[in-house]
């Protein structure tokens, strides 16, 4: 069954969401990320996507002391992304108790990055691969970083385990997810996909589960925060679907 990750986005303390990664089309939907996160782990996830945005566009991780609480306090599996700028910022995720590190920018400006993060931690990375059409975005989507397949190509070469694949003009938009270049992208590796940007039903959650064997998790976020459905009827929908 398709794995789900809602997300918590932290930005200014707070747990927010952007459209299309821009930063002043901003909502804050939680004072306290660490309650908006209790919130989906009490409807059933077994998995959170954390990103601290500030660290996004600054390179500053200021809120990984609220990533700390929301593992502390939760229990469950973090997937942790956002301003991963070393190996350091790697060990110290781990070390806080992140079950996975999302490499970014760094992955894209310096691609032997991260064949020194997976000689440290092996499969506990995955690399974001954030695009505008076959265009990959870098620095909180303020940078053009090259072609998207090639990237693919090149870190499937590596033994990257997962790739993370945001379709950047979906974010935030809840008009269903961009499935043909998601199956592309899952076309041109070997490594596992999670899903992210453009669910708005719990139509396009079954979509996604049937759409290509590699694509086996989804992030979501505003589908979840604007109320279009809950998580425990999303877990409901898939299991309905898996059988």
């Amino acid at each position: 069954m398709l794995t789900l990750y809602p997300a918590v986005d932290i930005r200014d303390g707070r747990a927010v969401r952007l459209t299309q990664g821009r930063a002043d089309e901003q909502t804050v939907y939680a004072e306290d990320p660490v309650e908006a996160a209790q919130r989906f782990v009490d409807a059933g996830a077994s998995w959170l996507h954390v990103v601290d945005l500030d660290a996004a566009f600054t390179g500053e991780p200021r809120n990984r002391h609220l990533i700390e609480r929301i593992v502390d306090a939760t229990g469950v599996a973090v997937q942790a992304s956002g301003g991963v700028r070393s190996l350091e910022d790697v060990q110290a995720s781990l070390g806080y108790g992140a079950q996975r590190v999302i490499l970014g920018t760094m992955a894209l400006a310096d691609p032997g990055f991260v064949g020194r993060v997976l000689d440290s931690v092996g499969a506990r990375v995955a690399v974001g691969l954030d695009a505008r059409g076959s265009t990959l975005q870098a620095r909180g989507w303020t940078e053009e970083a090259g072609d998207l397949f090639e990237a693919i190509e090149r870190f499937t070469a590596m033994g990257v385990p997962r790739f993370v694949y945001t379709d950047i003009d979906r974010d935030g938009m809840l008009e269903g997810p961009n499935l043909d270049m998601l199956r592309r992208v899952a076309e041109a590796t070997t490594a596992a996909v999670t899903a992210s940007g453009g669910v708005g039903s719990l139509d396009d959650l079954g979509r996604i589960a049937t759409c290509h064997d590699r694509v086996d998790a989804a992030i979501i976020g505003k589908a979840l925060y604007s109320g279009a459905f809950t998580l425990d009827q999303a877990l409901t929908h898939l299991a309905g679907t898996a059988r």
